[in-house]
């Protein structure tokens, strides 16, 4: 059990700007107000980073070149979460450390054989900074990337924050069971967890669930309630496969299809929106009894697609079905997922199957069950308990919102 001794959390603050002038400035990331305001919290000393292609200032240069730029500052480590330091390596592609071209910073690979720093990765660092922009689903990768980074530094962490681009004011779904604990979800947070990279690290530290030195230098002119597109910044696919915001709001709940033998989209221009298997020749009667549920937000079509070499599938073309988000602000896309997992394996149940059990830190547990945090998903699906399941989800969802209320930095 890691340890759980409190440790204060910095914040440094910015005066509030109307609504008005918010739509009319845009976001300003945490990057940019700490190159402009707060640079005097690093300089002198040796920075480590932990960003990828996602870490930018609104002009598209990197925080990398930022801070390898910045006076008085001494880049000395780089570390890359999954998908490597440019973002392009696939899913679960263990990456390797090497050194970046542009600067002859040494990167410390964070993905594959080794999640957490070693003492000699973070030997030649005074301060560790994080700039990676989320998706505000407790299975990504990142935020827990940077939790275990936090826990094992011993150093100062500063959060450079990003928004939540599927809204921070909207939380969804079960919180995670510890006994699930994985690099999908490594603390009790809601699956949609409506937060911000920097509010999520000051619920960890301040519900003594990490032990770290957290400073988050927040962003300018944003609103919980937006959406990544009204933010005016820039967009940059934060994975190989969430690659518009759709994809994003759907990710998640059709993330689950992970842990199933049927195929999340990946593979197809359209992954997470994308949902199939060969053996879903029924695809129109499927699309049909989703569509009867009346799901807010969002119909069911049917598609056929070849999925690209390397994928479930890989070579194939298939049935699928296609999610078309009618509504955004109205779809809840944990459950969704549930949902859809129940009409499949209610319509081929000899066929379908959960992904074989992996060995993992806690011993050999299934992916579906790591992705939902707990293996009453797998239960509710095959008992048809579903209803009852996304009841209780709703309650988990509502007790979260409640908890991280001190945490918030916007409104």
């Amino acid at each position: 059990m890691r340890n759980r001794v409190f440790a204060a959390v910095l914040l440094v603050a910015y005066p509030a700007t109307t609504v008005t002038a918010q739509k009319m400035l845009g976001v300003i990331p945490g990057i940019e107000v700490l190159v402009s305001d707060s640079l005097h919290l690093i300089r002198g000393k040796r920075v480590g980073l932990l960003t990828n292609h996602s870490g930018r200032d609104r002009q598209g240069t990197s925080t990398i070149d930022l801070l390898f730029k910045a006076p008085g500052v001494k880049l000395t480590a780089l570390y890359g979460p999954e998908h490597g330091i440019r973002g392009i390596a696939k899913a679960g592609e263990s990456i390797s450390s090497s050194v970046d071209s542009a600067t002859g910073v040494k990167v410390y690979s964070l993905y594959g054989d080794v999640e957490s720093p070693t003492s000699d990765m973070l030997k030649d660092v005074d301060v560790v900074l994080y700039d990676i922009q989320d998706v505000g689903a407790r299975v990504y990768t990142f935020q827990w990337t940077l939790a275990l980074l936090a826990a094992k530094a011993n150093k100062p962490i500063i959060v450079l924050d990003r928004p939540d681009p599927i809204r921070a004011d909207r939380f969804e779904g079960n919180i995670l069971d510890p006994q699930f604990a994985s690099l999908v979800g490594q603390y009790p947070v809601a699956l949609r967890y409506g937060l911000t990279p920097g509010e999520l690290l000051r619920f960890l530290v301040g519900e003594k669930l990490l032990s770290a030195n957290v400073t988050v230098i927040p962003m300018k002119n944003y609103r919980r309630s937006m959406w990544y597109d009204e933010t005016m910044l820039p967009r940059v696919n934060p994975s190989p496969n969430l690659r518009n915001i759709n994809a994003e709001l759907l990710y998640p709940g059709t993330v689950f299809f992970e842990g199933t033998n049927a195929t999340e989209g990946r593979g197809t221009e359209d992954p997470f929106a994308l949902i199939g298997a060969a053996y879903l020749t029924d695809h129109i009667g499927v699309a049909a009894e989703l569509n009867a549920l009346k799901l807010p937000g969002v119909r069911f079509d049917t598609a056929t697609r070849t999925i690209e070499a390397g994928y479930k599938f890989g070579g194939q073309t298939i049935p699928m079905i296609r999610i078309r988000v009618t509504d955004r602000n109205a779809v809840r896309p944990v459950e969704l997922g549930i949902r859809m997992l129940r009409v499949f394996y209610a319509r081929h149940p000899t066929e379908f199957k959960w992904r074989a059990p992996s060995v993992n830190a806690a011993g050999r547990t299934r992916s579906i069950d790591r992705l939902a945090g707990t293996d009453q998903l797998t239960k509710a699906v095959e008992q048809n308990t579903v209803d009852a399941l996304v009841k209780q989800w709703d309650a988990d969802a509502l007790k979260f919102a409640t908890h991280v209320k001190p945490y918030l930095l916007y409104r």
